[in-house]
């Protein structure tokens, strides 16, 4: 049986509808979550001078509990499918998930 992470994937708010489009298509989540977030980084080449004056970027960020050979293979189909999106990406152990009650 494969060990389950959690795939963290963070993108502009550009992207988010493109994202979730892209992941209902995909057999490798069953589902996943969307929260709006606010990066923050001191390498400030990257922003807008609006973003270094407010001091964050708005960003967008999906969570997926998924075996860790599916999300490998879903790193692998966003890397061809959002070339030089500038998606960043955590893969995480994941000790515990499930519904309550």
């Amino acid at each position: 049986m494969s060990e389950d992470c959690l795939l963290v994937l963070t993108v502009t708010p550009e992207l988010e509808e493109a994202m979730v489009d892209w992941l209902l298509s995909r057999e490798c989540p069953t589902g996943f979550s969307s929260v709006h977030i606010n990066g923050h980084s001191t390498d400030q080449a990257h922003l807008t001078v609006a973003e270094q004056v407010r001091g964050s970027r708005r960003q967008v960020q999906f969570q997926i509990q998924v075996p860790r050979e599916t999300a490998r293979t879903c790193l692998q189909h966003l890397r061809r499918d959002f070339a030089g999106a500038g998606m960043h990406y955590w893969l995480l152990p994941l000790l515990e998930g499930g519904h309550l009650g």
